[in-house]
């Protein structure tokens, strides 16, 4: 045991003081922040310049002056021949500029003609199409004689509150915060489970070829090499994890304080904006907040970590095994796959049968499976899962992770001091029926 841990602290030591580690700890969030500011920024300047100007020429006159501007469209309605309007968006200079002709039997072909010099964007002929719409069809309404005025105050509106029924009694439920929630992990867990695991796998490697492991294994036992690095590869993840939290939080909070500082913002000001920010979250703000209000962060976050563990350390034996079988990455392609096509398959469903029928059959039995769980199982955790259900998938995971462990083991003993020879499936099984 002592080994082990002399192993794992080596392991952990040489990965933490890393630059590299350093520089991605601290840089990750800032980049991540980054990304999001510049995006916003980015969308922000591409909405304020995308102003199209459309030139209407309308033959059917319904349309004369109750095409309304806004952000995106400014209309200009005109009587010059549709040659001519032709020729001068030819010759305009400037980009945006589009010809929108109407034509007069425009009730029979429900069809108009937007020309410009260079393709549409789908936002453009998105809010055109909307507005011309809304239009005939007020129109339309109006030579049937129906009170336009009347049919708009008939706009009933459902707003659906799911609640759910527990041991407890009711409680509030949002479907739409745990797809979120359900997506968010998967993509996470699927990514980290392969770069830490994959970080094993090359430490192997590397030390195989440099023939480091000749020495180590002098005084070491194989199956306490391949537990120590594992393990002290996992606790590199998960300090990694938790200190991307902390940075990530400390970044939020400290441009919370920069962008809001009272004493920088005039009152008025201030006193407008606390008000259009209280309007906000009465609205999408208030349902988005109520919404992740009926979910246990706290819970999900444990869940998360339970299983990012048990799905590393099940993954991370069979990548080790992989690792002590060749002499180098580009040998390991044809033992990766099979190992990767469970955690792809769950990964896969989780974006349809996995949120659209959580609590089905099929969600139940890759949650229950150790290969597909790590995945599987925190798609639904959000949605609500029995005890039992969890308990009974995390005792497989580390029944799996036992089983998966002594097999890697009894190929890794051998495959760790081989040298020089491509290893197939047939030399594997021949590995793991040595004795000794």
């Amino acid at each position: 045991m002592n080994k082990i841990l002399l192993i794992i602290q080596r392991e952990y030591l040489s990965r933490v003081k890393n630059k590299s580690f350093i520089l991605l700890t601290f840089l990750v969030p800032l980049l991540l922040i980054g990304v999001w500011a510049l995006i916003f920024f980015l969308s922000k300047n591409s909405f304020e310049s995308n102003q199209a100007t459309v030139h209407v020429v309308d033959a059917s006159g319904v349309f004369a002056d109750k095409l309304e501007n806004s952000r995106q469209i400014t209309y200009v309605m005109t009587d010059r021949p549709l040659d001519e309007e032709k020729a001068a968006l030819a010759n305009a200079e400037g980009k945006k500029q589009f010809l929108l002709v109407i034509p007069a039997e425009l009730s029979q072909r429900n069809t108009v003609e937007l020309l410009s010099s260079e393709k549409a964007g789908l936002n453009v002929q998105n809010a055109l199409e909307r507005q011309l719409e809304e239009i005939l069809r007020n129109h339309q309404l109006e030579a049937s004689g129906i009170d336009i005025a009347a049919l708009e105050t008939i706009k009933p509106q459902i707003s659906i509150a799911a609640k759910e029924l527990t041991a407890d009694g009711e409680k509030d439920s949002s479907a739409g915060a745990a797809m979120i929630i359900s997506m968010a992990m998967a993509v996470l867990i699927y990514i980290t489970l392969f770069i830490y695991g994959a970080q094993v796998m090359r430490g192997i490697i590397e030390e195989k070829q440099n023939r480091i492991v000749e020495v180590i294994i002098s005084s070491v036992k194989p199956f306490q090499l391949m537990m120590g690095k594992i393990i002290g590869i996992g606790l590199v993840g998960l300090t990694q994890f938790l200190l991307w939290i902390v940075f990530s939080g400390a970044l939020l909070a400290l441009a919370g304080n920069l962008f809001m500082n009272p004493e920088s913002i005039d009152p008025q000001v201030l006193t407008d904006q606390v008000q259009s920010a209280k309007q906000y979250q009465d609205g999408m703000a208030g349902t988005i907040m109520g919404a992740l209000d009926t979910l246990d962060f706290g819970w999900i976050a444990f869940y998360f970590m339970v299983y990012f563990l048990g799905g590393y350390l099940l993954y991370s034996a069979l990548f080790a095994a992989v690792g002590s079988a060749v002499d180098n990455e580009t040998e390991t392609q044809q033992f990766m796959f099979p190992i990767t096509i469970p955690l792809l398959f769950a990964y896969m469903l989780s974006f349809g049968v996995l949120i659209n029928d959580p609590h089905g059959p099929l969600a139940f039995w890759l949650s229950m499976i150790p290969l597909t769980s790590p995945v599987a199982m925190l798609v639904r955790i959000p949605y609500g899962v029995p005890d039992w259900q969890i308990l009974l998938s995390i005792a497989l995971l580390i029944g799996g992770f036992v089983l998966t462990t002594w097999i890697a083991a009894r190929i890794y003993r051998v495959g760790i001091l081989m040298y020089g020879k491509k290893a197939s499936y047939k030399e594997l099984v021949k590995w793991f029926r040595y004795k000794g």
